[in-house]
């Protein structure tokens, strides 16, 4: 099932951040992130491709998890009440041109967007992953 509604700036903006011992919000850039993740996936052999290059330092970033098959998720970083920080929230699934089709409504509305085409057959997109938060 595709979405394409627009996310709003508190569910994408502000995103790889946490907190310091001193309980002190802390943010990451997003390349900084984009290129750790890249290292991290790359380092399992999982091929991840940037798509379309956001703001270095405030920019979204989603993924899309391409499966080989045809079909594809694509997930953006969110917040949810119930949990203590971000989380990755879906965005679409379905056949790759669904999916598509929303990645492009969302470029449309944040010119800022890291666009990472993940490429697993497997479905491993180590989002969920320890440091990956």
């Amino acid at each position: 099932m595709a979405t394409g509604e627009p996310l709003g700036l508190s569910t994408l903006r502000g995103e790889f951040s946490g907190q310091d011992e001193g309980g002190r919000v802390t943010r990451l850039a997003a390349r900084f992130w984009v290129d750790a993740y890249r290292r991290r996936l790359e380092a399992m052999g999982i091929v991840v491709m940037v798509v379309a290059h956001g703001d270095d330092v405030a920019g979204a970033v989603l993924i899309k998890l391409n499966t080989l098959d045809g079909s594809a998720r694509a997930y953006v970083r969110g917040f949810a009440a119930d949990r203590d920080g971000p989380v990755w929230v879906h965005l679409a699934d379905g056949p790759e041109a669904e999916v598509e089709a929303a990645i492009g409504r969302q470029r449309g509305f944040d010119p800022d967007l890291w666009v990472l085409e993940v490429e697993d057959r497997a479905g491993r997109h180590m989002l969920d992953a320890e440091g990956l938060g």
